[in-house]
């Protein structure tokens, strides 16, 4: 098993407020593209990793990436497209061929801890096609829609049935390339891969893999950073902080 990552860092950070991309934003002092960065190489599983950038930022990137230029996996970076998807699409075609595994993964969820790439990586040897890290959701989920200008409640899932889903989202590649022929866009790959007939295995997600998005969600991340041990890079911990 071979496996590589598709960084995505393409987001302009809009939310954030930033005024510049996203994955340009310190954490610590350092940018959440390094950090993420870090912490795939760390696993020791990944053997090439594609991060994809704004376009015109390519050389921003290679700035901040320049410590990973020596290193023993290569990194690469490639400017992405107008979607999510199309940023995927353009990180599949600059991977190394060789990798037949893929981690797609958000720069904004940094933190993600070796461990939960580990995890990943596990379930696809056990012999899945796709597998999604999840956390128990927390919070009552209604179904809503609108009706005469008003928002109503349509219906209300069983809570123990929903999961948070976060990344990286591991995949062989012949099932991502095929879920991504299409050319349709999603919100995570896992949704076309389901549409296209497969499944997928859902592990046991991680606190630590919080998407950074607002402002609060980078206090939080600082909060997080400061305050656990686990964002060191260490493989060892496959104690899981939340449930599959």
């Amino acid at each position: 098993m071979n496996a590589g990552a598709v960084l995505v860092a393409a987001g302009l950070g809009t939310r954030l407020g930033a005024g510049k991309p996203k994955a340009l934003v310190t954490l610590g002092g350092t940018p959440l593209v390094t950090h993420a960065v870090r912490r795939l190489v760390a696993t020791g599983g990944v053997s090439h990793v594609v991060v994809v950038v704004p376009a015109s930022h390519e050389d921003e990137f290679a700035d901040v990436l320049s410590e990973f230029a020596d290193g023993d996996v290569p990194v690469e970076i490639v400017a992405g497209g107008a979607e999510r998807s199309d940023s995927v699409r353009c990180g599949l075609r600059a991977l190394d061929r060789e990798c037949d595994i893929v981690l797609v993964h958000d720069a904004a969820r940094c933190l993600a801890p070796p461990s939960l790439v580990a995890r990943v990586l596990a379930a696809l040897d056990d012999g899945a096609d796709a597998v999604v890290p999840g956390v128990a959701v927390v919070d009552t989920i209604k179904l809503v829609e609108a009706r005469e200008a008003q928002t109503v409640v349509a219906s209300t899932p069983a809570r123990a049935a929903l999961r948070a889903i976060q990344t990286p989202q591991g995949f062989r590649r012949s099932a991502l390339l095929a879920a991504h022929a299409c050319g349709a866009d999603a919100t995570d790959d896992a949704a076309l891969v389901e549409l296209a007939g497969a499944d997928v295995v859902v592990v046991a997600g991680d606190d630590l893999a919080l998407k950074v998005t607002t402002p609060l969600d980078m206090v939080l991340a600082e909060h997080l950073l400061a305050a656990d041990d686990a964002v060191a890079g260490e493989v060892t911990d496959t104690h899981p902080r939340g449930q599959s």
